[in-house]
């Protein structure tokens, strides 16, 4: 395993992948500290400058800084997709473990609730859940969480259906070992390199519902620094200040250009039929 992922890290997409994500998450972590202006602080003698030595990205209609307020919103965005999709892993894990490893009632109940969900489109779901709930951030955690959450609970049952019956489950059966044994021994380490991969992938995903939803003025609420609600201003000023919404939109699809490079890199990682490749 050390040696592929070695391997791996000399594979330009694997390195592009890896370093896009470091920076956003090193940006998103250190973001207080990076800023070079105060996020939230306007100068309206200032509005709407282009990119300039002093702002580097421009200004917007209010006179804040860009630059500072893509990277404080990194920080937002980046901790609203990692807390939903680790809720919708905590969410999604015990259900698909229990349908698939149980089977019977339980599976077609549990995958019946999974498969109602799905029937909606995730960002519509997304809507009427923080439409219930109220806009804010903890609204648009739980709207990620409970939109990934299905079709994670899904792809977790399928992987233990197909674990469950191998020839060393069935010794380990045999021998006397419970049904918790099975699954924390040997059903979760056998799946848990593929649910890694999807999770990284899944982060896409909720990354364009978590900025979709700030863009329609259900997420992170103004003045609060948010590549969704940003480029909602843009509307307004696309002719005349194309920078608002160059900003916020290279930052958006940066990160989900690196964690799809990620996340295929981690698959191939995880392939067992690649896995001992020399």
């Amino acid at each position: 395993m050390r040696r592929r992922l070695r391997r791996l890290l000399r594979v330009p997409a694997m390195a592009g992948g890896a370093a896009l994500v470091a920076v956003y998450l090193t940006a998103g972590l250190l973001a207080p500290w990076l800023v070079p202006y105060d996020p939230d602080e306007q100068d309206l003698m200032a509005a709407l400058q282009p990119p300039s030595r002093a702002h580097w990205l421009g200004t917007d209609d209010l006179g804040r800084d860009l630059a500072s307020r893509v990277i404080a919103a990194a920080r937002v965005d980046l901790a609203v997709v990692v807390v939903g999709i680790l809720l919708a892993v905590v969410i999604a894990a015990p259900v698909g473990l229990l349908a698939g490893f149980v089977g019977g009632r339980t599976d077609r109940v549990l995958m019946t609730v999974s498969d109602a969900a799905l029937t909606f489109p995730s960002l519509v779901l997304a809507v009427v859940l923080v439409s219930l709930f109220g806009a804010g951030l903890r609204s648009v955690i739980v709207a990620v969480a409970l939109t990934a959450a299905p079709a994670l609970a899904r792809l977790i049952r399928s992987l233990v259906l197909q674990t469950a019956h191998l020839e060393y489950v069935d010794a380990a059966r045999a021998l006397g070992a419970g049904p918790g044994r099975l699954i924390a021994r040997h059903v979760v380490p056998n799946i848990a390199g593929r649910v890694i991969v999807y999770t990284t992938l899944m982060g896409s995903y909720a990354m364009l519902t978590v900025t979709a939803l700030g863009f329609l003025g259900l997420g992170v609420q103004p003045p609060a620094a948010e590549w969704g609600n940003m480029l909602a201003t843009t509307r307004t000023y696309l002719a005349t200040a194309p920078w608002l919404l160059a900003a916020p939109g290279a930052a958006i699809i940066g990160f989900i250009f690196g964690l799809n490079l990620l996340g295929d890199a981690l698959r191939d990682l995880f392939d067992p039929k690649l896995l001992w490749r020399p």
